[in-house]
């Protein structure tokens, strides 16, 4: 029976994962699946990638690593993602997993000019594509978390990009019919994000934020959550 892989590529705070649960559960959760009922593959801890006819369908989460390191696991993810676009398997990379999606599929990632983005943003539409099974009939304007500080500098030459930000300019974009990277996370609730910024405080300091002013505006995003629950209904 074929059934829907998440593809590990690291963890998330401990202090987070032993309150709140880890990538994986968040991911499950906005399916719509219990966990039991989803292939966990933990690639960096050296779970082997799947064959790609035993997929109905992919996501690939989150990570605290870049993906400019090179390392030798992300490397292998990037070399088994083009078997998937070809076979359509519907796939869905978050952050890290948007970003190599993008690579590699011929797309170009590094550091944001800008640094950092974290916390709750507007996200902003392109256009209205009717036959797009995520993005379709969603507002031109919509909230979501975010926690990154490399972007794509080069889409695929056949990528489609959905979304934007006055920060990042791909916040989404499409490859054919069946495969997507979001560049923010619809699997955070609020308080996740607010555990982030608190667990990132550091960082953020070094980048010039202030974690009062990102704390402040952490809201609900229960239209990104939405995208994260259709793939689910796509691939169920």
């Amino acid at each position: 029976m074929k059934k829907v892989v998440i593809i590990k590529t690291g963890n998330t705070f401990g202090a987070i994962a032993r309150q709140l649960g880890d990538f994986e559960d968040w991911i499950s959760k906005g399916l719509g699946f219990d966990k039991k009922d989803v292939e966990i593959v933990d690639v960096p801890k050296g779970d082997l990638l799947p064959r790609v006819e035993t997929c109905r369908g992919v996501v690939i989460a989150g990570s605290h690593a870049m993906v400019t390191q090179n390392l030798s696991w992300s490397l292998a993810i990037e070399k088994w993602v083009p078997d998937l676009i070809q076979s359509k398997i519907p796939v869905l990379g978050i952050c890290y997993g948007h970003q190599l999606l993008a690579r590699a599929m011929g797309g170009a990632v590094d550091y944001h000019a800008g640094g950092m983005e974290i916390g709750t943003t507007k996200i902003e539409i392109l256009q209205d594509d009717a036959s797009d099974a995520l993005f379709k009939g969603l507002p031109k304007a919509f909230f979501a978390h975010v926690c990154h500080s490399q972007t794509i500098v080069k889409l695929p030459d056949n990528a489609v990009r959905i979304a934007e930000n006055s920060f990042e300019p791909t916040h989404a974009f499409r490859i054919g019919t069946s495969a997507w990277g979001v560049q923010f996370h619809p699997e955070y609730d609020e308080t996740i994000m607010a555990a982030y910024a608190r667990s990132m405080e550091p960082t953020i300091k070094e980048s010039g934020l202030h974690l009062s002013e990102i704390l402040e505006k952490i809201e609900p995003t229960n239209v990104a959550l939405l995208i994260l629950n259709r793939f689910g209904n796509l691939v169920g």
